[in-house]
């Protein structure tokens, strides 16, 4: 199993971004894809996922309002369109796989996971 995020970059305050996930070796359309992301000196922290079931979405606080998540099954890949980007959004951004279809916000729930992406948002 392989999950190969890209898309991170910098960006101003106020812009967006947009991260991709692209999955292999595994079923896509049944595990649930969730994002991640890590700061300098935190723990890693859960951000938003959606489940594979009903297509129901999960996010954190901090998310909310200001970042989408998407999937496209035909191409194995889940998307995260951030917009409105502040300096805390700044991290390196992990993709995930769980085969869990209802709301899971714990790394431990996941099985695969992603190298992860860097996004700098600068102020």
């Amino acid at each position: 199993v392989q999950l190969q995020a890209s898309g991170g970059g910098l960006v101003q305050a106020g812009g967006s971004l947009r991260l991709s996930c692209a999955a292999s070796g595994l079923s896509f359309s049944i595990y649930t894809m969730g994002w991640f992301r890590r700061a300098l000196g935190t723990e890693r922290e859960f951000v938003v996922a959606q489940s594979y079931r009903d297509g129901t979405t999960y996010y954190a606080d901090s998310a909310k309002g200001r970042f989408t998540i998407s999937r496209d099954n035909a191409k194995n890949t889940v998307y995260l369109q951030m917009n409105n980007l502040i300096p805390e959004d700044t991290a390196v951004y992990y993709c995930a796989a769980t085969a869990y279809h209802t709301d899971r916000r714990a790394a431990r729930d996941y099985t695969y996971w992603g190298q992860g992406t860097l996004v700098t948002v600068s102020s």
